[in-house]
This record gives structure tokens, sequence and C-alpha cells, in this order.
């Protein structure tokens, strides 16, 4: 009987990337073991690029997780901190489960939850916990032979909730400076998310198939970012793809801080953010994300650009 490494984290795509550090770690410490990792389907196309996890297994949230094979030898919640994640790792018959502790879920000795630390050390302390080894800056993917439209700047202006939404007369103002400045420019995003992106073209002045946005899979996005100049987003997925494929990029928070959130320490990352925190699931722009000006993002690229 082959031997599994059962790990959990169904959550999105800036979720997967920041938990990469905590995968590695994890396939050193277990290398003849077959990595599962549970996470949702769409994110599988991410599965090449991820030489640490050796099969997927679509899991869209917590509600859908069920396990039916044979008990994995050891079951990693990287999901979250509330019981039902605990549950979810326990539940599978594994003969040891790695968790932080919940006291309203099954007995897991393992480490309290500490709310303000970054997310990628946040699974690493789980992990040395237990003493494995995993570094929270061992975060880079391969990068991908070829790119859709190598060398162009991307512009990213959604978000999934509006607390994170920069507005889209500022997107399309530093969409039109990358322009003027030499740029391809592309703007990206989900199929729910093409009339916004599409607004931000119409402002700046840029052509419809500069906007991208629905019109990439994954796999593609990524490689999009990997090959390109120059990345501006806000505090939203894309931004950790920038991060793993050393992209030069400017990331708009608020209002979570990057402290928590944020691009490792490197000179062709900047994290714009004005010490405003709030809900994260608001519906409106958060106050300090409003407090970034253009003229910011536009110094900050110029400056992420000239270190790549």
């Amino acid at each position: 009987m082959i031997d599994t490494v059962l790990v959990l984290r169904a959550l999105g795509l800036g979720d997967l990337l920041t938990a990469v550090p905590a995968l590695r770690g994890l396939r050193r410490a277990f290398p003849d073991h077959v990595v599962l990792l549970a996470a949702p389907e769409p994110l599988a196309e991410l599965l090449p690029l991820l030489p640490d996890v050796d099969e997927w297994v679509p899991t869209a949230g917590l509600a859908d997780f069920r396990w039916e094979r044979p008990g994995p030898d050891v079951a990693v919640n990287l999901h979250g901190s509330g019981p039902e994640s605990v549950r979810a790792v326990c539940s599978t018959g594994a003969r040891r489960v790695l968790s932080h502790r919940h006291p309203a879920a099954s007995p897991v000795a393992g480490p309290d939850w500490e709310a303000e630390q970054h997310e990628r050390q946040r699974w690493c302390r789980l992990l040395r916990h237990y003493d494995i080894d995993a570094e929270p800056d061992d975060l880079l993917l391969p990068t991908p032979l070829d790119g859709p439209r190598p060398g162009v700047a991307i512009v990213h202006p959604g978000a999934s909730h509006g607390a994170r939404l920069w507005p889209v007369d500022r997107y399309a103002e530093v969409a039109r400076w990358a322009a003027d400045a030499g740029f391809g420019v592309v703007l990206t995003g989900s199929e729910s998310e093409r009339v916004r992106t599409a607004r931000v073209a119409e402002l700046a002045g840029l052509p419809a198939n500069s906007v991208l946005a629905g019109r990439t899979g994954l796999r593609e996005l990524a490689a999009l970012v990997a090959h390109a100049r120059l990345l501006i987003c806000g505090d939203t997925g894309i931004a950790h793809l920038a991060s793993a494929f050393r992209t030069p990029s400017v990331v708009l928070f608020g209002p979570v801080a990057p402290r928590c959130w944020g691009p490792p320490a490197d000179t062709r990352h900047v994290a714009l953010w004005h010490g405003c925190s709030g809900d994260t699931f608001a519906s409106e722009p958060n106050p300090g994300l409003l407090a970034i000006t253009t003229g910011q993002v536009i110094d900050a690229a110029r400056g992420a650009v000239r270190q790549a």
C-alpha cells in the first residue's frame, strides 16, 4: 500500500500560492509518499507548476469535503483556524494529523492559532511545530516556457470584494501611463469582471483586444504573468503569481495589511499601504485603499521595473 500525505487547502488562488513553502516542506519530509492536495478543481490547471503535489483532490470547500479513500498516513490542515477544518482532516482516518489546535474540535496537539502573522509564515510555523522544516520565502514556481504576450504590463482592476476595488478611473490613468511609457498593456480578470476591465480600457484609450478578462485559463494567466514586465493590481490572487515568478509588481493594499498577505522582501515588488485596516468583505472600497494615489502607483511601478 502506498503511503499518502493529504493536504487540505480548499480556498482560492492566493491561498494556494501562499501554501507553496509548506507544500515544499512536506515534500522534503515525506519524499516517498504520494502528496494529495484537496483544493478547488479550477486551480488544478496549476498542477504542472507544483512539482511537490502528485495528485489533485477536487474540493470546492469544507462543505464539499468527503474522504472516501483509505485513511492517509498523514493529513495536514493548511485550510484555516476553525473547528470545521480540524474536524475535516480528523475525519479522514489519518494515522497522523497536523493542524492547529481548536478547543471545539477533536484534540490535536498542534500550536495555537496566531492571527497577526504572514500567511506563508503561518503554515511554515505549523509544520515546524511538528519538526518539519519549511521556509516562508521558498515560494518560487518554475517559469512556464511560453507566455501568450511576453513583455507586457498587466493591469488587473478586479478583486473578490468591493473593499479591495480601487476606482476604475484610477486604474485607467495608470494603464494610460503604462501605454504612453511604451509598454504593451493588457487588462486581466475573470469573466464576471469583463465589464469593469472593458471600462478601464475605454477610459484609457486602449484597444478592445487589450481586455483579456474571461479569455484566459489559469495556466495561461500564470504564463502571462511569468513573462510580463510589470503587474499592477489590488490585493488578490494574481499578485501572488507575480511573487512566484519574480515579476515586478505594485500591489495596492486595503483593508488587509501587507504584513499578512504581502509579497516577499524583494525590490521588484512594492506593496502600497496607508495603514487603514477594515472589513475585507465590505462592499465599499477601504478608505486606506482610496488614499493611494495614481501618482504613488506610477512612481512605484517605475521603481519596480528598474529593479528587474
